[in-house]
């Protein structure tokens, strides 16, 4: 890696000149726009996975489970790896993984074994991790400290148009098959049976492969180029220049990054929870009565809207506190999801589908917020924040588990309790400790 160390407390080059890392920031922007769509990719791969494998919603939710877990075991393994070969090396590692687990799809699919696609899940999510423990943080600091949370708002953005992207991209490749009940499939003979079942391992397949070939494809350019090292000194993610990291000989000793970690947690999993019953929640008659394909395409919506929020909250947090703003969309996110549950038709489909507009702002405004002043204990807080991204894994279980018992849609009562927390969090509960 080239060029010299930067400083988290100021971005004046020791010729006097301000330092410029937009070609930096350029490049990093490419790793949140992959593993958001990689990420909301099994939006559309667990409605398929749950009519070809006949599974209910606990099951089938085990996608998801398995895919965040990841995170949680492999977050304080990918900083160790990154405070040993740096990271730019790290970022390498971490996209040749999510490769390698994209690629398992192949004969994961060929095999129609539903253990072998959740193993898979997990390699390509243990890539992703790495490149989240990784770039989260060296967004934070490559800039104005004052700027922070703008800054990783707006690459973001990029992973939430990656995440708009994923559904049309899924929809057309992968639920365009036509899918069979279980009753459909015991009528077949067994030269038909085993053509859909060809059929149905394609569209899997290559999506999948095409993706590791992109995925190699940027490790190979991030092998070639050169990135900026990162010194920590004093890191802040809402404007203040002090820094607390001696306070405590560990990032846990500090409670705005405990309560941000709880934050990050109960986020993802209402984010990931709303956005993986989508498909089946508009099928129901009673909300929108729409086809897998058809509901599929509508998941954009709700990620594009995560995608204009994020460049407007770029814009608005250089001018109203990140706490507020925080508060504010977490506050009107329980609306809206109180609105689905006691409506039906088409109110409660853009209901459920604008709560993505006010998530948008949540991930890098917790984040940024929570490792404000750490400075030495940035990167330990880091790996701390991106394992509590395991909620994606534990809460989509749950409401599995509930949407099995009272049904989709009362399920949605557990997001509700997820945005109340992060409101609190943003209202209160970041103030940094002096």
């Amino acid at each position: 890696m080239a060029s010299g160390p930067i400083s988290t407390t100021n971005n004046i080059s020791s010729n006097g000149e301000e330092k410029n890392y937009t070609f930096a920031l350029t490049v990093l922007t490419s790793l949140f726009f992959m593993w958001g769509f990689l990420t909301c990719l099994n939006d559309i791969l667990i409605p398929h996975l749950k009519s070809v494998f006949d599974l209910n919603y606990t099951q089938v939710m085990m996608t998801q489970f398995v895919f965040f877990l990841a995170y949680f075991l492999m977050s304080v393994p990918s900083g160790k790896i990154l405070q040993k070969i740096g990271y730019k090396k790290g970022i390498v590692v971490g996209l040749v993984t999510a490769a390698i687990g994209t690629l398992l799809f192949y004969p994961a699919a060929g095999i129609r074994e539903y253990w072998i696609f959740l193993a898979a899940l997990f390699v390509l999510a243990s890539g992703i991790t790495l490149l989240q423990v990784a770039a989260n943080p060296y967004v934070a600091i490559l800039g104005k400290s004052e700027t922070a949370s703008s800054r990783l708002n707006l690459t973001q953005a990029f992973n939430a148009l990656g995440t708009t992207i994923a559904p049309w991209f899924g929809s057309l490749l992968i639920l365009s098959v036509e899918l069979k009940s279980l009753d459909q499939i015991k009528l077949l003979d067994s030269t038909s049976l085993e053509a859909y079942r060809a059929t149905e391992a394609a569209a899997v397949q290559m999506p999948y492969v095409g993706l590791a070939a992109v995925l190699l494809l940027v490790a190979a350019v991030f092998a070639l180029i050169k990135l900026p090292v990162i010194e920590y000194s004093t890191v802040s993610g809402s404007g203040s220049e002090v820094s607390i990291d001696g306070n405590h000989q560990s990032a846990w000793g500090y409670k705005h990054l405990v309560l941000g970690a709880v934050g990050i947690f109960v986020y993802v999993g209402a984010e990931v929870s709303i956005g993986s019953f989508l498909v089946n929640y508009l099928g129901q008659p009673e909300i929108a009565g729409l086809k897998e394909a058809d509901a599929g395409k509508m998941v954009s919506y709700y990620w594009g809207g995560a995608m204009v929020g994020r460049f407007i909250g770029a814009y608005v947090q250089r001018y109203i506190k990140p706490g507020i703003v925080l508060g504010t969309n977490a506050v009107v996110a329980a609306v809206l999801v109180l609105t689905t549950m006691l409506t039906f038709g088409h109110i409660a489909m853009w209901a459920i589908l604008l709560v993505g507009l006010f998530n948008s702002i949540m991930f890098p405004t917790i984040f940024t917020l929570a490792i404000d002043g750490l400075g030495k204990h940035t990167q330990e807080g880091s790996g701390i924040l991106c394992m509590a991204i395991v909620g994606g894994a534990i809460l989509p279980l749950i409401q599995g588990v509930m949407a099995d018992k009272i049904g989709i849609h009362h399920a949605f009562i557990l997001p509700i309790l997820c945005y109340a927390f992060i409101a609190y969090y943003g209202f209160k509960g970041h103030e940094v400790d002096a």
